[in-house]
C-alpha cells in the first residue's frame, strides 16, 4: 500500500485541497481530501490524472523527421507512407522493442500513462509469419512493460491497398493478414498480453481501403467485448475512393453498415459533412484525434466545434509519434480550431470557462472509453495513473485550479510534468523516467542502423 497527498488534486467533481490518496496494488482504494498530510504520506503540490495517448504506431517514432524533404511532386499523406513503407520493410523485432521501449518512456516523461497501440507491423522482412504469429506483438508488450506503461493492444487486421479487395502491393507485405491468420495472432496476442497487469486487448481492422465488409463482418467477432478501432476519412483522396467504390463516405458507410457504438473509436475522421459529425456524436463512439500527426501529414482539420456541439466524445492520441506531449496534442486541438474559425477559446465549455480544462477532461474520458477502462481520473476503483505537474514551473507558478491546466497546455512547453505514477508505480520523479538513459541508448543504436 502506498500513500499520497497532496496540497491540489483535480478529481471527478473538480478540484480540491489537501488529498490524500491510497493506493493498493495499482488501484486507488480511497481518496479524501480536506485532510492534513500523514507521517507516512509521499507529499506533492498538484496532481492530475494520467490520459491515454489512444492510437499510438510506436515503431514510427524511429522515423519522425525523416521525411520532411520535398519531392519533385507536391508532399502529402501518400508520398510521406512510402517512406514510412520503406522504413518499415527494415525493422526487425529488435528494433520495434528498442523503439516502442523509448517512446513508451517519453510518453510517461511526457504524462501519458496508457497507449493504444495500434499494431499492423506484424511479419518477417520479407512477408512471411514469424514462428510466433505474435513476435512483434510480444515485443510491443515487452515494451509496456519495460517502460511501466498502460497498454491496450490492437492488433490490425490488413489485407488490401485500396476500396474493393485491391491486392496488396509489396510495400505492405509485413501488414497482411488472411482472416485464418488474424485469428491465430489475435490468440497468440492474448497469451502475450494476459501476462500484463492491467492490459487487455481490441481489433483494429486497418482501414475500409484495407478490409472488405465481409472481411470486416468476419473479424469483428474476435474483439469480444473489446474497443475495436478503424481508420476513417483522414484524407480527401480516400473519401473520393470510398464514393466511388460504395456510393457512400467513409463514416457514413461505417454508421449504415456496422454497428458503431461506444467499444468503436473512429481514428481521424477528418473529413465528415455535417451529418455525418452529428451521426457520429449520436452513436456514442469516440473520435481519436491526433493533432500533431494530422498537422504534420497535411491531413486537415477535423470539425472539433461542431462535434462537440453535437455531444461527440474524443479523445487524443500521438499516432506517428512524430512529436509526444499530451499539452501538444491538446494545444494543436484548439489552435487548428482557432485557425479555422479565426476565433479564441473555440473548445471551451462556454463563457467563463477554461478551455485547457474542457479538453482535458474530454480526452481523459474519451480515451478511457476507447481503451475499455471502466474507470478514469483519481478516483475510488480507478487504476492508479497520477501526473503531478511542477508548480515552480515559470508559467505555473502562482496558478490555481484550472489555470494551471490552461497553463500547462498553452504556455509551459517541456518540463512541466514532475513525476508519474502508472499502475500505482511511480516510474518518472523530476520529469525523468527511471529507464531513459538505457532506453535512449538501445533506440540509438536501433535507429543508427536502420538510417545508414
Amino acid at each position: 500500500m502506498t500513500t499520497l497527498h497532496f496540497a491540489s488534486a483535480l478529481l471527478p467533481p473538480g478540484w480540491a485541497d489537501d488529498v490524500q490518496v491510497v493506493v493498493t496494488d495499482g488501484i486507488i482504494t480511497q481518496v479524501t481530501s480536506g485532510v492534513a498530510p500523514e507521517v507516512r504520506d509521499e507529499r506533492h503540490q498538484l496532481a492530475i490524472p494520467g490520459l491515454a495517448s489512444l492510437h499510438s504506431h510506436a515503431f514510427q517514432r524511429g522515423m519522425a523527421g525523416l521525411a520532411e524533404t520535398r519531392g519533385h511532386t507536391a508532399d502529402t499523406f501518400w508520398t510521406w507512407r512510402e517512406t514510412m513503407y520503406r522504413f518499415a520493410l527494415e525493422m526487425t523485432p529488435e528494433d520495434v522493442q528498442s523503439v516502442a521501449t523509448l517512446l513508451y518512456v517519453e510518453m510517461l516523461e511526457q504524462g501519458y500513462t496508457r497507449v493504444g497501440e495500434f499494431h499492423y507491423l506484424h511479419h518477417a522482412r520479407d512477408g512471411t509469419p514469424y514462428a510466433n504469429p505474435a513476435e512483434m506483438a510480444t515485443r510491443i508488450a515487452q515494451a509496456t512493460e519495460t517502460a511501466g506503461i498502460g497498454l491496450t493492444l490492437l492488433p490490425s487486421f490488413y489485407a488490401h491497398s485500396s476500396f474493393g479487395g485491391a491486392a496488396p502491393h509489396a510495400g505492405q507485405r509485413r501488414f497482411i493478414c488472411a482472416i485464418d491468420q488474424f485469428a491465430d495472432l489475435i490468440g497468440a496476442t492474448e497469451k502475450a498480453v494476459n501476462a500484463l497487469t492491467g492490459a487487455n486487448i481490441g481489433i483494429a481492422p486497418h482501414s475500409l481501403r484495407a478490409v472488405t465488409p465481409e472481411e470486416l463482418a468476419a473479424i469483428l467477432p474476435l474483439a469480444k467485448a473489446g474497443p475495436v478501432h478503424i481508420h476513417a476519412a483522414e484524407q480527401t483522396k480516400e473519401v473520393e475512393e470510398c464514393i466511388a467504390w460504395s456510393g457512400r463516405r467513409p463514416v457514413e458507410w461505417l454508421l449504415e453498415h456496422a454497428a458503431v457504438g461506444q467499444r468503436w473509436c473512429l481514428i481521424h475522421a477528418t473529413h465528415m459533412t455535417p451529418a455525418e459529425t452529428a451521426a457520429l456524436a449520436k452513436s456514442e463512439a469516440v473520435a481519436g484525434l491526433c493533432p500533431m500527426t494530422e498537422a504534420s501529414l497535411g491531413d486537415g482539420i477535423f470539425a472539433a466545434r461542431e462535434y462537440r456541439d453535437a455531444g461527440g466524445r474524443f479523445g487524443i492520441g500521438t499516432d506517428s509519434n512524430v512529436l509526444v506531449g499530451v499539452a501538444d496534442e491538446l494545444r494543436q486541438l484548439e489552435y487548428g480550431q482557432r485557425l479555422k474559425h479565426r476565433e479564441r477559446n473555440v473548445l471551451s465549455d462556454g463563457p467563463g470557462a477554461s478551455t485547457g480544462r474542457a479538453l482535458f477532461d474530454a480526452a481523459l474520458a474519451g480515451g478511457a472509453q476507447a481503451l475499455a477502462q471502466p474507470r478514469a481520473g483519481l478516483d475510488t476503483g480507478a487504476r492508479a495513473d497520477i501526473v503531478t505537474l511542477d508548480i515552480g514551473h515559470p508559467s505555473l507558478a502562482g496558478r490555481r485550479g484550472d489555470a494551471i491546466l490552461d497553463s500547462w497546455i498553452f504556455a509551459a512547453g517541456a518540463g512541466a510534468v514532475d513525476c508519474v505514477w502508472a499502475g500505482g508505480n511511480k516510474v518518472v520523479e523530476g520529469g525523468r523516467h527511471r529507464s531513459r538513459q538505457q532506453a535512449r541508448d538501445q533506440f540509438n543504436c536501433a535507429v543508427r542502423k536502420l538510417v545508414a
